[in-house]
């Protein structure tokens, strides 16, 4: 018997790297242009990485959006620099924006902005809740959400569709199976 030599597999380590090479300069850019317009904040709105997360990261900025797109929605802003008054920031903004409509999917986690594990699910997250603004009466980004499109159709509209064979179901066009042979035996 011959013996095989067993390599360990080695998974490679790319942490946020291949996470954040989805990230956008142009469309964190957007995100914090829309920030300062909604707030008034004056923020550095270059769009390149290190800036946004250095203007977000504490959370306040954040609170001040959701406060700024209706008051009172976050009570208490921390401004304390402790990790986890910080957090506490990000979580409330997090819960005004699915207050506010902002998909679960579309949203991040705490962590995602605070240890600049996912920068990407930040900006998706803020351009969800850009588009949701419009409704508060405050500027929007990104491509406007459709409208609902809802037909009502009469019981006599429903059977009448129900006659129609759709195309889906193909035609044979005067096929048959003659001449298929596979599994018959063969006669020589």
């Amino acid at each position: 018997m011959s013996q095989r030599t067993i390599t360990p597999l080695v998974a490679k380590h790319t942490g946020g790297a291949q996470i954040n090479s989805k990230y956008s300069e142009e469309l964190a850019a957007e995100c914090l242009e829309w920030i300062k317009e909604v707030t008034g904040e004056p923020i550095n709105t270059s769009g390149d990485m290190d800036n946004f997360f250095e203007v977000l990261k504490d959370g306040t900025v954040l609170c001040t959006l959701v406060n700024a797109i209706e008051a009172g929605t976050v009570k208490n802003v921390n401004t304390s620099k402790m990790a986890f008054k910080c957090m506490e920031n990000i979580s409330a903004f997090l819960e005004a924006a699915k207050k506010f409509g902002v998909p679960p999917q579309e949203t991040f986690q705490s962590v995602d902005l605070w240890e600049r594990q996912n920068l990407n699910s930040v900006v998706i997250c803020l351009q969800s809740l850009g588009r949701k603004a419009g409704k508060y009466g405050k500027p929007s980004i990104g491509p406007k959400e459709a409208d609902k499109n809802e037909r009502q159709f009469s019981d006599e509209q429903l059977r009448a569709g129900q006659t129609v064979i759709s195309l889906q179901y193909g035609s044979n066009k005067g096929a048959t199976q003659s001449g298929i042979n596979f599994g018959n035996t063969r006669h020589m």
